[in-house]
């Protein structure tokens, strides 16, 4: 299965100078729990920000570039039908974990999302989710994680 998964504040960002403009633990342990075992796929400023592979994890940098340099065990991809291919030969899930343009290159490959709500507006981000980016899933569930921050789950709509 490929999920996107995302914390997104009320306003939409999600980022801000390349980086995640908030800092919630809760949030970080639920990525971790979730992710652990399965594969990542971001994009090249994602990876930046990141700085090094996460553990336990297959991790993947989609870019068109090859001039980027990667540790040895970080595989780069330059196509999202290369990852749909690998992902049905994979154990686990694929969850894409961003940028936005990485987002947006999955957006209709996506099966499931996981978003994490984020309880307030940051009026300096410079990074969005576009607004209808759900309109083809149904709320599933939703998670408590503490401080004040909700996972909801949301599967695509069948045809």
């Amino acid at each position: 299965m490929i999920i996107g998964i995302v914390a997104i504040a009320r306003n939409f960002a999600i980022g801000k100078d390349g980086k995640l403009p908030w800092h919630f633990p809760a949030d970080l342990k639920f990525f971790k729990r979730t992710t652990v075992g399965n594969v990542v796929v971001m994009g090249s400023t994602t990876w930046r920000a990141i700085g090094k592979p996460l553990p336990d994890r297959l991790n993947i940098v989609l870019s068109r570039s090859r001039d980027i340099v990667l540790p040895q065990d970080v595989l780069l991809l330059g196509g999202v039908e290369e990852i749909v291919a690998l992902s049905k030969y994979t154990a686990g899930d694929v969850y894409i974990i961003g940028g936005a343009s990485v987002y947006q290159s999955f957006a209709d490959k996506i099966d499931e999302w996981l978003v994490t709500d984020i309880p307030f507006s940051v009026d300096d981000a410079d990074t969005f989710m576009p607004e209808g980016f759900l309109s083809e899933f149904e709320f599933v569930e939703s998670e408590d994680l503490g401080e004040g921050l909700q996972v909801r789950t949301l599967r695509r709509r069948p045809e």
